[in-house]
């Protein structure tokens, strides 16, 4: 039985041996933010296209992580939103 025992933990210290840096990568990065990149369109209240294309059917405003924008630009975003609304071009 000792025997057993001894091997079982051997098997485990050679599992954790055959691990590498060089392993093939199982997480995906984030893409990067549509509107951030270069010759990205101005984010503004009267870019109605670009706004409609980031509100639901329903008029809200999705969130980041599904539009994988970043967080400065989602705020930039949700701002001209609301103006747009408040001026009701949306």
């Amino acid at each position: 039985m000792k025997n057993k025992k001894n091997n079982s933990k051997k098997n485990r210290t050679n599992n954790f041996s055959k691990l590498s840096i060089f392993q093939p990568n199982k997480y995906k990065f984030k893409k990067p933010c549509p509107l951030s990149i270069k010759g990205a369109p101005v984010v503004d209240y009267k870019n109605i296209k670009l706004l409609k294309r980031y509100v639901s059917e329903n008029g809200k405003i999705l969130p980041s992580r599904i539009t994988n924008i970043s967080q400065k630009k989602q705020r930039e975003l949700s701002l001209s939103v609301k103006r747009a609304r408040n001026l009701a071009l949306i």
